[in-house]
């Protein structure tokens, strides 16, 4: 029997009572024909980009392959079951991240929504289908989707930036990942929200990525740079903003891309901001990156060992270019207190 679709009053909804400006989204529909086509057809029609197969590898075989939002599993799915198919993908790392919703016959009891979850389904929901919250479930899911898909893109072209500026051999392998660490730790040890830690750790990341604008012959330069070379080293801080500035993901960073070279008593750059005009975040990774710069090997200056670089930086909180209570708390790391 086909399943029924209503609009929350027990009344049948014909195809057009289901239009709505959508978002176009990808929904893969897997069940059998007599209930799935009909769904389909109510989808399009609602603006989504909706697809169906009526087989449980065959759904599993789509997703390796194409681009889904949201996967909607009938439990009466042939061939592999509905709660398999649900385990199988969010086993696999290359689409854990889809989003389930599972339609259970009836109005499911506790026991078949239970399973359903502990399976994997993100959302579960009764038969006959009630089309306008059908509808409000499968567009939160795809906002969330995309939202994963921002952050996992972020991710992906921070990774490969990091891995080209390491390659410029001025850092040495690791790098970025030492200054996250390093950021997020002090952030952590001064009580910051999660958030705000994410933030850190990304703009310790990423704090130097417009340096993959500068040559090779001033960025590698052992001897020291001329007033002109020396400017183009510190553009590297409004080139990264700019860099970044379309990426939303990365917002909260780009106030660390250009200011983590300011100084408390405004002889940095590129603005000369003072005391609490730099951004909080921006002076963590600022201190960490002095620390990094020194316990690091350059083409300009030799190798320092924690001890002396923390001796450095002391100097430099007493000439009044970082926070005391910063460098206290990052000194204690370093030291393992």
């Amino acid at each position: 029997m086909a399943i029924r679709y209503t609009n929350g009053t027990n009344q049948e909804v014909p195809l057009e009572a289901s239009r709505e400006s959508q978002t176009r989204a990808n929904i893969l529909i897997a069940g059998p024909r007599d209930s799935t086509s009909v769904l389909a057809d109510i989808l399009i029609q609602g603006g989504f980009a909706a697809s169906r197969v009526e087989d449980g590898l065959a759904a599993l075989e789509r997703l390796r392959h194409a681009v889904v939002d949201v996967l909607i599993l009938d439990r009466s799915l042939h061939g592999l079951d509905a709660l398999d198919v649900c385990r199988v993908l969010k086993r696999d790392h290359d689409t854990r991240l889809v989003p389930v919703m599972l339609l259970l016959p009836g109005f499911g009891s506790r026991e078949e929504r239970l399973e359903a979850i502990e399976a994997g389904a993100d959302q579960v929901m009764s038969m006959p289908v009630d089309v306008p919250v059908l509808t409000a479930m499968l567009n939160s899911l795809t906002r969330a989707k995309r939202a994963t898909d921002d952050c996992e893109q972020v991710a992906s072209v921070m990774t490969t930036l990091c891995a080209m500026l390491e390659a410029r051999d001025r850092y040495g392998e690791g790098h970025c990942h030492r200054m996250a660490n390093y950021a997020g730790a002090l952030g952590k040890r001064i009580g910051l929200s999660g958030e705000q830690i994410h933030s850190l750790r990304r703009g310790g990341f990423v704090h130097d990525i417009g340096m993959l604008t500068i040559p090779d012959e001033v960025l590698l330069k052992p001897g020291a740079l001329d007033k002109q070379e020396r400017a183009l080293i510190e553009s590297h801080t409004i080139i990264g903003e700019s860099l970044i500035e379309n990426l939303r993901s990365l917002k909260p960073v780009r106030q660390i891309v250009r200011h983590h070279h300011e100084r408390r008593d405004g002889s940095g750059y590129p603005d000369g901001l003072r005391g609490e005009e730099i951004p909080l975040g921006a002076q963590i990774v600022g201190l960490c990156d002095v620390f990094e710069a020194l316990t690091s090997v350059r083409p300009y200056q030799g190798t320092n060992t924690p001890d002396e670089a923390l001796r450095i930086l002391q100097r430099q909180v007493d000439r009044g270019w970082h926070r005391t209570d910063l460098y206290d708390e990052f000194a204690a790391i370093i030291r393992g207190d």
